[in-house]
């Protein structure tokens, strides 16, 4: 029982002294992981958590390797052999991982099974016809391939091979997991689907199935489909800025799959991301969508049941036209048409999957922003460029790499031009030039299609962004990716709030502060805290501290932010996966959210019963329904005034606060987000008790959840982190305002649950905020009472036996000196205010007669008060009771020495009573509960006080003993006396706590309590050496000894005494005697003797018993007790170090015992106890708190502290901040940065003047040409004057013209001031089918122009009178060629006439127009229409807006109507032959006054009209947003 006690103090002991010190990491090269210290080196670990042993291990095995490396070097070489552990460790879990998941690994495969089996099919062939080549199908495949059923088909007998009706859909039987082999042996996942599968299907897939977490950007990359060349540093760039916009974004990134072409750069890019880096968290999502027929080796992935995996090997120089699968994709979707051999299978379905992901919502929370899709172009051919035309008129932004060939390059050198420079010929010289030997298979027609397509390209700036790696700006990928997005957005109609709020939130999405910081917060842009809510929530939830800070940067306040309970409520329900989340859902009943009274009640816990909540409390069961908004208290903070919430029923409810930087603080917080709550906590007011808050919780969070394992680990280190925090501002504070300093330890604070900043550093275990010398100096004045501090200590014993000297200020009071630094300050104050002020003789005399002097706050002592003062103070009582502790031994001696009779005398009784007053004060002390505990954790308290546990012990036994005592039975009566004697032992040995108060010598009552445990250990092995002597000799020298007395003697008690020099002379025979050993053991006092022969004589082998005698003193004597010695020198070289803070911590607890304990010692405390329970059990008053450890502030007190606190931490974090920068690490950190820098300048320098010098030529050359044709035309102008010359003018050659793109942004104005062609009208594909319009370019779009190839088809939507070909030419588009003959989608030939009305009012100063919402075009437009002959209005208003409103406007419209604009408009539905022209008319009008005319009524359409600001940000029609420009001026107001 005993062994167990000792074995637990033990622990404790160890727990609290042997930790783990940082500076043995640096010393030693030694870790602590789980509990253990581990070589850095070897990895091998030290059992015993001892300085010595680690200081051993490094000096045999590892200083001569290490030694020579110090200081900073040696901090690099620490920090690299953590993080090769660190790896090796996370290896090893991972292994355990992977093996514990195999159970779970066989169920997932079986689930992916049924569902691809349900859900997936693929295509084959069901007819077999030759293709002209032996054994050939059709459908590319050979004939062993096909089923007997498609070899010989009953039903398409003498049928032609049809795709669409001859491959038809099966199960798929391709798909599981795919090895490529190799170094890392990667794995992949793939799945042969249908080229008709639904697209929800596959996403699906990728989400559920495979596990993909949705993008927050999708990335498809585009370009040429073979092996093409790039520039080194163009490769560089590319792979750097395309891996790095992944990982920060957490996108997805598409190709198509193959290890060809621009999908190998990728691959190659992401292999070079997963060789450097170590996480697997990190891994990049790239999907391949690939053409099933077209890939080689593809019959290893084919089993009906999957393959899981599948070993597939890549075959370069084998794979013939197929192409292989490239290693470095992540997953595969395999697109099957059917057929086998043919590319571009994929091209339509992955088409529409970038759709469907496109519109899907990003996050989780429902803010109306889709997941952004971005193309980035390598080289690439005609098919890519009919990609990027595709993909610019869905709205995707596309990203172009000049210098990576082909049509990249095309574009990008015409980017910069004005659209009237992109000619035909232009683009034919360029695709010449790009194309090379390629250009020679292309036909005219097609060249005019590209330079349709170019022409239209570039008309889209704000889609298109070329990377040009010469390009200061554009000098990262990565940027240009996520700005080519932003750009578009920017530039799109709606640029209001809306779109603003839409960037920063998928800047936030994808992570990059940098972009935000350069493209969203910028000058310009202002923003209100409430716009930046839902960023702050998602970069809050998604864990991106960076973001966090800047948004509160830039204006988010977090008292709005937190203003609503929801928010609050809903950063609770997503936090992640933690050990405080599952503690709280054991908490909430089942199926129930989570209130913020839980979290109240779970923190209570956490921080201690002796907090009140910080939520208001659930509201009972009956008022749930009706009160559920009062979960949380709306009572302001100090700045406010608060609104108090009635109490359910007669209870009363806590007192709490809102605190929203309290809030946040601690949601961050018990995730054990070390740079969220940082960044919290630096928004706190009440910034120290928030940090000995998170202490507390955090260690007790680690506590709970285990010791062992890294999140606990991380939570005692953030713990240790804030507790460096509190003694930092508290330093700060404590400087400044020693007397503000120490009111902020004692000040209850309404955030956290009304505890004190000194209350939650005890409960936090502390210790060196503890042993602050400004909470110290709180304790010292707290223990010296009302007297000062700096009395010398032998004053005090004169005056508690002469009291009177108190009158003579022979002892200083702490209110003496207050009142002379007051009057001090109040002179000063007086002689400062008479210098400054210059009053005349009368008028000071005036005032000095008529002034009262200044009142003192504080009163001055009276002969009652000082005597109070001196007798009420903890010091005078600790000597008080020590000296009745001595009288107290005193009289136990002389009773048990001297006066203990069967009849107790005076003296005894004495002594009966002064233990009776010990024993009344033990009671007191553990009912005694002014910090709110309760009985039980005061209990707790008490027993865990190991002096606490010896009074008790030392109770139970003087009771026991007295019990004895008074028995009349002379046995029992002397065992009382023994138990007595005993218990006066305890009793002196409880003599030493009244020196842990003394600075020199409490910290030895630590070192000695450390010896003791050692001491206790170092018994327990003493003990095998004793017994195992004892044992032996016993039984070597007597032959079977039945007394146990005697035994436990031989076996235990002479062995124990030969270490400390008592000889045994029963071993040696010169030395034996019959007088001294009984032969038979008759004789009960003396031992039995050994076997004995004939003569007398011992026949145990003496030369074994010397020799065993010998080594048990070599062992034990020699040995063990030099081991003690060096146990002790080795603990008290340990301790010493920290003994003084442990000392500083437990004087706290004997401060406050003595603060509380009443002035009369025992056994004249009695009286004291009487009185007590006279007050407080009969006339039941409450227990006065002690305002010296706990004091209620007023609003204006707690309000200027806490202010003045706030100052105080910041000006700690810049002095924090100022140390990093100044920090030889942070130097050497920018010394690198600022060298990187320069050599990547140097680079770039050299580059660009490369570039620059061709630049340069280029224009020279350009502007000779222009000479040499200024001459040629002098020349031409002189001939014709009839002019001659002697000899023949030279032939004037004009150089090639090179083209060289200038910056989009350049030409971005001059393009808009240029005049261009109509544009929609020349769309791709008319409008309303699916018929494709005759591609013409812009120089070709005047009829004047001669275009020999123009052959445009002819359509007409309905069949009419007019339809006959013939009556076409009558009429002429007069904007020019439109690429499509006919009406079209329109009513007749030539001119379509219809009439645009605006519609103005003006609502609270602002000028606004009634608008249409068109869901065909996505836009809003003017209420307008075909109208009758001589009408301002059209038909469809009457419908729209009801015949009375429509009346009433027509009768504006005919009284004060102006025409804005009138001809024709750039329709898509226009033809060569049919056009619309539009008649745009205004007018302003009384809106109300109309509406109440007409009693409120509107037509059928009137949900669909709005009035909207006449602004550019609405999303109109080109040509109605130029007329509301028009509009805009008439009324003289910006546009």
């Amino acid at each position: 029982m005993s062994l167990s006690k000792f074995s637990k103090n033990k622990i404790n002991v160890d727990l609290e002294h042997r930790q783990f010190s940082e500076r043995w990491m640096i010393d030693y090269l030694f870790v602590e992981f789980n509990a253990t210290a581990t070589c850095l080196i070897c990895k091998e670990k030290v059992a015993v958590l001892k300085e010595h042993n680690l200081r051993h291990h490094y000096t045999t095995k590892h200083a001569e390797q290490y030694a020579r490396y110090e200081g900073e070097e040696r901090e690099r070489r620490v920090a690299q052999l953590r993080k090769d552990l660190s790896l090796q460790q996370s290896c090893f879990q991972r292994a355990i991982r992977e093996s514990d998941a195999a159970g779970g690994a066989s169920y997932a495969r079986c689930s992916l099974s049924c569902w691809v089996k349900e859900n997936i099919t693929k295509k084959e062939c069901c007819f077999y016809v030759e293709d002209g080549r032996e054994g050939i199908c059709m459908c590319g495949y050979p004939k062993v391939q096909h089923t007997d059923e498609a070899i010989k088909p009953e039903e398409f007998m003498g049928e032609q091979w049809d795709p669409h009706r001859h491959i038809r859909e099966a199960p798929t039987d391709a798909y599981g997991d795919i090895s490529f082999g190799g170094i890392g042996q990667k794995t992949s996942k793939y799945i042969r689907v249908s080229s008709n599968t639904r697209v929800d299907l596959l996403y699906q897939l990728m989400t559920e199935q495979w596990k993909l977490h949705p993008p927050n950007l999708l990335i498809s990359v585009t370009g040429g489909a073979k092996n093409f060349y790039m520039k080194t540093h163009l490769k560089d760039k590319f792979r750097r800025g395309l891996i790095k916009v992944a990982q920060s974004t957490g996108a997805w990134i598409l190709t198509g799959g193959t290890h060809t072409g621009v999908m190998k750069h990728v691959g190659m890019a992401v292999r070079d991301y997963t060789l450097s880096s170590s996480s697997l968290e990190g891994q990049i999502v790239t999907i391949g969508v690939a053409t099933w027929g077209v890939i080689h080796n593809r019959e290893a992935l084919v089993h009906p049941e999957g393959r899981f995996p599948a070993h597939y090997y890549l075959d370069e120089q084998g794979q013939g036209r197929l192409s292989c699968l490239d290693v470095n994709h992540s997953h595969f979707l395999l697109v099957d048409d059917g057929t086998n051999g043919h590319y571009g299978a994929e091209i339509e379905l992955r088409g529409h999957l970038e759709k469907l992901i496109s519109d899907q919502p990003l996050g989780q929370k429902e803010s109306g922003v889709k997941i952004p899709v971005v193309c980035v172009v390598l080289d690439g051919g005609p098919g890519t460029l009919n990609t990027i035309y595709s993909s610019m008129m869905n709205g995707t932004p596309c990203v172009i790499l000049e210098g990576s060939g082909r049509v990249a390059d095309v574009i990008a050198h015409v980017a910069g031009l004005p659209l009237s420079k992109v000619t035909l010929a232009l683009i034919h010289r360029l695709m010449k030039k790009f194309f090379g030997e390629e250009f020679e298979s292309f036909s005219e027609l097609k060249i005019i299609e590209w330079t349709k397509k170019i022409q239209d390209i570039i008309r889209m700036p704000e889609l298109l962004t070329v990377f040009r790696i010469d390009e200061e700006k554009n000098c990262d990928l990565d940027v240009a990716i996520l700005q080519a997005f932003l750009k578009a957005s920017r530039s799109s109609c709606n640029m209001g709030k809306q779109n603003r709020e839409r960037q920063l939130e998928l800047a936030v999405a994808w992570n990059r502060v940098d972009i935000a910081e350069s493209e969203i917060f910028t000058e310009e842009s202002q923003w209100n805290s409430s716009d930046l809510h839902q960023a702050m929530f998602s970069a809050l939830v998604g864990n991106k501290s960076d973001f966090v800070r800047l948004l509160l940067e830039n204006g988010v306040c977090i008292r709005q932010f937190l203003k609503e309970e929801d928010t609050l409520l809903e950063l609770y329900t997503h936090l992640p996966s933690c050990l405080f989340l599952r503690k709280l859902a054991k908490r909430a009943p089942a199926g129930s959210k989570i209130a913020l009274s839980d979290v109240a009640v779970e923190v209570r816990h956490l921080l201690g019963s002796f907090t009140q909540l910080i939520y208001r409390p659930a509201p009972p069961a009956q008022h749930r329904t009706e009160a559920t908004s009062f979960d949380i208290s709306v009572t302001l903070p100090s700045k406010g005034s608060g609104l108090e919430i009635p109490c359910f029923e007669a209870e009363k409810a806590p007192d709490t606060v809102w605190d929203p930087g309290r809030d946040l603080f601690l949601w961050s917080v018990i995730q054990n987000k070390r740079e969220l709550a940082e960044i919290a906590w630096e928004e706190c007011s009440d910034c120290i008790a928030a940090a000995l808050a998170a202490s507390k919780i955090l260690k007790k969070l680690a506590q709970e959840g285990g010791d062992n394992g890294e999140e606990a680990e991380s939570m005692r280190e953030l713990a240790s982190h804030y507790e460096k925090q509190a003694i930092g501002v508290f330093s700060e504070c404590h400087t400044c305002d020693e007397q503000r300093a120490q009111k902020l330890l004692t000040r209850a604070s309404p955030s956290w649950g009304g505890a004190t900043s000194l209350r939650l550093a005890l409960e936090a275990d502390d210790k060196s905020f503890i042993a602050h010398s400004g909470v110290q100096a709180l304790l010292t004045q707290i223990w010296c009472g009302e007297l000062a501090v700096d009395n010398p200590q032998w004053k005090l014993p004169l005056c508690m036996l002469f009291f009177p000297l108190i009158y003579t200020g022979f002892l200083a009071f702490r209110r003496d000196e207050a009142m002379r630094r007051e009057a001090e300050r109040t002179e000063e104050e007086k002689l400062v205010m008479d210098s400054v002020i210059g009053f005349c003789k009368d008028d000071r005399k005036k005032s000095n007669d008529g002034d009262e002097p200044p009142k003192s706050h504080v009163c001055p002592l009276n002969c009652w008060t000082r005597m109070a003062g001196l007798f009420t103070c903890p010091q005078v009582k600790f000597y008080w009771n020590i000296a009745s502790y001595f009288g107290f031994l005193w009289l136990f001696a002389v009773v048990l020495m001297m006066d203990f009779q069967p009849t107790p005398s005076w003296r005894e009784i004495l002594l009966y009573v002064w233990l009776t007053s010990l024993v009344c004060e033990e009671v007191r002390q553990l009912f005694h509960d002014s910090d709110g505990f309760g009985l039980q954790k005061k209990a707790k308290m008490y027993i865990k006080d190991v002096w606490n546990i010896l009074d008790v012990l030392s109770i139970i036994l003087f009771i026991a003993g007295l019990a004895c005592r008074l028995q009349t039975n002379e046995t029992v009566f002397y065992v009382g006396k023994v138990v007595l004697c005993i218990d006066f032992i305890i009793f002196c040995l409880r003599l030493m706590a009244i020196f842990t108060i003394s600075r020199t010598l409490g910290p030895k009552i630590i070192i000695v309590r450390r010896m003791m445990m050692d001491l206790f250990f170092f018994m327990f092995l003493l003990s095998i050496w004793v017994v195992a002597y004892g044992v032996a000799k016993q039984g070597i020298l007597i032959q079977n000894e039945e007394r146990f007395n005697w035994i436990v003697r031989g076996a235990v008690y002479e062995p124990y005494l030969v270490i400390f020099g008592s000889l045994p002379a029963s071993i040696d025979n010169t030395q034996f005697s019959m007088d001294s050993c009984s032969v038979n053991a008759t004789d009960p006092l003396k031992p039995k003797c050994p076997v004995l022969n004939e003569d007398n004589v011992p026949v145990f082998p003496e030369w074994l018993t010397i020799i065993m005698l010998c080594v048990y003193l070599l062992f034990a004597n020699i040995l063990l007790l030099n081991l003690l010695i060096a146990i002790f020198n080795y603990t008290f070289t340990e301790v010493q170090d920290n003994t003084d803070a442990i000392w500083k911590f437990q004087r706290y607890e004997l401060i406050k015992e003595y603060h509380s304990r009443p002035s009369l010692p025992p056994p004249f405390i009695l009286l004291s106890h009487i009185y007590l329970l006279i007050t407080h059990v009969f006339l039941r008053r409450p227990s006065q708190k002690h305002k010296q450890f706990r004091q209620e502030l007023s609003q204006s007190e707690e309000e200027e502290l806490l202010s003045w606190e706030s100052f105080m931490k910041d000006n700690y974090l810049a002095s924090l901040k100022q140390d990093k920068s100044q920090s030889v690490e942070h130097r050497i950190q920018d010394t690198a940065e600022k060298v990187g820098t320069m050599s990547e300048l140097l680079e770039r320098e050299h580059e660009m003047g490369s570039a620059g010098m061709v630049k340069r030529l280029t224009r020279l050359e350009e502007q000779v040409c222009q000479t040499a044709r200024a001459l040629q035309w002098i020349m031409d102008a002189l001939k014709s004057q009839n002019f001659k010359s002697k000899e023949e003018a030279p032939l004037m050659a004009c150089a090639f013209k090179s083209i060289v793109s200038e910056p989009a942004e350049s030409g971005g104005e001059d393009q808009e001031k240029e005049k261009t062609h109509h544009f929609y009208a020349r769309q791709h594909r008319y409008t309303g089918s699916t018929l494709k319009r005759f591609p013409v370019p812009e120089e070709k779009v005047p009829w004047e122009v001669e275009f020999t190839l123009y052959q445009p088809p002819v359509y007409n939507h309905q069949e009419a009178k007019d339809s006959d070909t013939s009556a076409l030419d009558s009429h002429r588009n007069p904007a020019g060629r439109t690429g499509i003959k006919g009406r079209g989608a329109l009513k007749s030939l030539g001119p379509n006439h219809i009439v645009d009305p605006v519609i103005t009012r003006t609502e609270g100063g602002v000028l606004e127009f009634l608008a249409l919402w068109d869901q065909a075009e996505g836009c809003w437009k003017f209420p307008g229409g075909p109208a009758k002959s001589g009408e301002n209005l059209p038909d469809r208003l009457k419908t729209t807006l009801g015949v009375k409103l429509y009346q009433q406007i027509k009768g504006k419209m005919e009284s004060g109507a102006k025409e804005v604009f009138k001809g024709y408009v750039d329709d898509s539905r226009n033809t060569d032959n049919a056009w619309v022209e539009t008649t745009v008319v205004t007018v302003h009008v009384d809106w109300r006054s109309i509406l109440a005319g007409n009693g409120s009524k509107m037509g059928s359409m009137s949900e669909q009209l709005q009035w909207h600001e006449v602004s550019s940000k609405i999303a109109m029609c080109p040509y109605q947003k130029e007329a509301l420009r028009l509009v805009a001026q008439l009324h003289h107001i910006n546009f």
